[in-house]
């Protein structure tokens, strides 16, 4: 599924949030995109490279930090999942993010700072593949996962802190999105 627009998914802003993805992993290596929101200038990618589960945060463009899990995931049926702590105390601020398979903590590492209002106002969020710009440049677009994705869910935390970003800011972020 792809083609997805910003306001079609949950938003991750300015909160905690994790990513979870059902999948039958295949593939000699394992590859591909489970699921990834925005592109080269702005946004997030949940994937498998060289059979490492990986998390990449692209920050405007100017840096991407990609938290990788230590060791390669095991074919067959597999729970992945991103957990992102957000400091908190405003918006944009950073967090720590965690890698788990089937439950376990394969992985974990800092994103310094996540964008406050918008990824992009014309890129995507697509399941199990990448159909715009890529948002790291080690899953470039039509990145398919070599496996199946059976569902992806996003679980947004409570502390949100959208709240803090003027209303006109954010009226203006909503109008150039549609």
């Amino acid at each position: 599924m792809g083609r997805l627009g910003e306001n079609a998914v949950l938003s991750i802003k300015n909160r905690s949030f994790n990513v979870t993805a059902q999948v039958e992993v295949s593939g000699d290596p394992a590859e591909g995109v489970l699921l990834s929101q925005g592109g080269y200038l702005g946004g997030w990618s949940f994937y498998i490279d060289g059979g490492k589960l990986k998390f990449a945060y692209n920050f405007v463009g100017l840096s991407t930090t990609v938290i990788t899990s230590g060791d390669l995931i095991p074919h067959g049926p597999r729970q992945l999942r991103a957990e992102f702590a957000y400091d908190g105390g405003g918006f944009g601020k950073g967090g720590e993010l965690t890698l788990f398979v089937d439950g376990i903590s394969v992985g974990s590492g800092r994103i310094d700072a996540t964008q406050p209002i918008v990824f992009s106002a014309d890129e995507s969020s697509d399941v199990g593949t990448t159909t715009g710009t890529p948002v790291t440049s080690d899953r470039g677009a039509g990145c398919s996962f070599t496996g199946s994705v059976e569902w992806i869910r996003i679980d947004i935390g409570s502390d949100d802190h959208s709240h803090l970003i003027p209303l006109e800011d954010a009226v203006r972020s909503a109008i150039g999105r549609q």
